[in-house]
């Protein structure tokens, strides 16, 4: 999903700030890889009439576009009976195509000098006298390398990359199912208007739409259990958006892991933690060349690479300023070579691994 911020607005208005920030510049640097299909908010009955307004308030403060709809509107936005809901308004909302985002940076960071490897997982890290002097790297790569600096950029494998340097990385990772449904007709996204709970979003794929989602804290975003119950709630939340969704062929269910970030909560579940992110540097913890990027999404990925790149220029002494919002990633509208890489990296994502890259059309 390419947040607007607004399902942030209410709880962390900054997060939400920078939501809709890089919604509009992802949308210009990467036009290829995302589509502006817009989004709703709509209260149902029983919902809290105020927590609705509040909603609709806090999106205009922090500078998100929200315009109230008329249930024509509302009708015309989603389809089948919408007699359930009873107001709604419109955001920026949107979707990723998430496998085309991957390999558009991995090819923009080759066009730049970098080198991209796929398969080849972080076997060990060697400190000596305050720094990282070398990282075991298996598989592809099969190397020992050595840097000037290293940055822990792990999402939810974030604490157990660090414990290999040492540091003690407080990750909260929970757990989300996903269902995609054959659902056609639906074109833009769907939020039910009350605070975040499980099932409240859909999300147009294609010809599908993806019902989302649970949170369940996990100790291990490698290898975890799942329930039954959390695919059940989903679709019943679902249906109670969009009526209907719970009689549509299921084509896929998976489970996600979110890279939660607690330095000082405790486990609770996740619902309650910030989905901001934190650049973390590791010279108070005795590394003095390593920085974790910890927490986010992927609508603030770009954000996040720049405040981490600047924490590194400054240990590193370049004075140069990020220029990723402005510059169009290589080959982001060249939609073929992104298909291309898809296949080379085998990149294909679970949002999307049975809709060809080549029935995806251009936005």
């Amino acid at each position: 999903m390419l947040h607007s911020g607004a399902r942030y607005a209410v709880s962390d208005p900054r997060d939400a700030a920078e939501c809709i920030a890089e919604n509009r510049t992802l949308r210009e640097i990467a036009p290829d890889c995302v589509e502006a299909t817009g989004g709703v908010f709509v209260q149902l009955a029983g919902d809290d009439p105020a927590y609705y307004d509040r909603k609709l308030e806090a999106c205009r403060e922090v500078g998100i576009e929200a315009e109230p709809l008329s249930d024509e509107a509302l009708s015309a936005a989603i389809p089948g009976d919408t007699d359930h809901i009873q107001r709604g308004f419109r955001v920026p909302d949107g979707i990723v195509w998430p496998s085309r985002l991957i390999v558009a940076n991995a090819l923009d960071a080759m066009s730049r000098g970098a080198e991209v490897y796929t398969n080849a997982p972080v076997e060990g890290i060697t400190v000596t006298d305050g720094c990282v002097a070398s990282v075991d790297v298996g598989g592809a790569l099969d190397e020992t390398v050595v840097a000037d600096h290293v940055v822990n950029a792990t999402g939810a494998w974030a604490e157990g990359l660090g414990e290999l340097a040492g540091l003690d990385i407080s990750m909260n990772p929970t757990r989300g199912v996903m269902i995609a449904v054959e659902q056609e007709g639906l074109d833009v996204v769907v939020n039910r208007c009350r605070d975040p709970d499980d099932g409240d979003i859909l999300v147009p794929h294609g010809e599908e739409v993806v019902l989302g989602t649970t949170s369940v804290a996990v100790d291990d975003p490698e290898a975890f259990e799942t329930a039954d119950w959390e695919s059940e709630r989903v679709i019943e939340e679902g249906d109670a958006l969009m009526p209907g969704l719970a009689e549509a062929q299921i084509d896929r269910t998976w489970w996600g892991v979110r890279p939660l970030y607690v330095p000082d909560e405790a486990r609770d579940g996740g619902r309650g933690i910030s989905r901001g992110f934190s650049i973390v540097d590791h010279e108070v913890d005795g590394v003095a060349n390593m920085h974790s990027v910890l927490g986010g999404k992927v609508t603030t990925y770009r954000l996040m690479a720049e405040h981490a790149s600047d924490a590194v220029c400054e240990r590193l002494g370049v004075d140069a300023d990020c220029a990723t919002a402005e510059r169009p990633l290589a080959a982001g509208y060249d939609v073929e070579e992104l298909e291309a890489a898809i296949d080379r990296f085998d990149a294909v994502n679970p949002t999307s691994d049975t809709i060809s890259p080549r029935e995806l059309s251009p936005s």
